[in-house]
């Protein structure tokens, strides 16, 4: 019994110490702050009403990432996902010239990643934001690895196409003294 309860006790620490990943994993899917809070906070509420049905401890940040995609897809299901959300860069890192290409760098994947289908999009998250590997991605969003693989290589695809024709699309084509003429 004691044991039981100190097991218990332990996995909601680690749960607690898991929030921060699942909120930055959760704005990556969803690109907006608040809904990445909601999305968060309701995967922690399941995750603790379903504490106990946990068997294995050493699981549990799958299943708390499994709880998350769910959550997720309830909430894609209900509606459309937002397409912007914002970097916090520290201001003291650099100069503000170079700030403003970093944002405006991060503020374009962000957006091409925004293009990205909802599945895509988790598996591009899971892979190279929460570096799991592939067969975790698979247990975590119910699918098989092949399928984990492909979604991967699709939506590595489609952003480089997204940021390329972006690139394209901004210069116009021409070398940047004749754009200025």
């Amino acid at each position: 019994m004691f044991t039981a309860w100190r097991n218990e006790s332990k996995n909601r620490q680690r749960l607690a110490a898991l929030s921060p990943r699942l909120r930055r994993l959760a704005l990556g899917w969803c690109g907006e702050e608040s809904l990445a809070d909601d999305l968060a906070q309701e995967a922690l509420t399941r995750a603790l009403a379903g504490l106990a049905s946990l068997k294995d401890g050493a699981a549990l940040e799958g299943w708390a990432f499994a709880i998350l995609a769910n959550c997720f897809r309830d909430h894609c299901r209900r509606q459309r996902p937002a397409d912007r959300f914002d970097e916090c860069i520290d201001p003291t890192l650099q100069p503000a010239d170079e700030q403003l290409l970093q944002q405006q760098t991060v503020d374009r994947v962000r957006q091409a990643v925004a293009r990205l289908s909802p599945a895509r999009r988790e598996v591009l998250m899971l892979v190279d934001l929460e570096a799991c590997s592939y067969a975790e991605v698979a247990e975590i969003l119910g699918i098989p690895v092949g399928t984990v693989m492909s979604r991967l290589s699709r939506a590595r695809q489609q952003l480089k196409q997204l940021m390329a024709s972006e690139t394209r699309a901004k210069t116009d084509g021409r070398p940047f003294m004749e754009r200025i003429k």
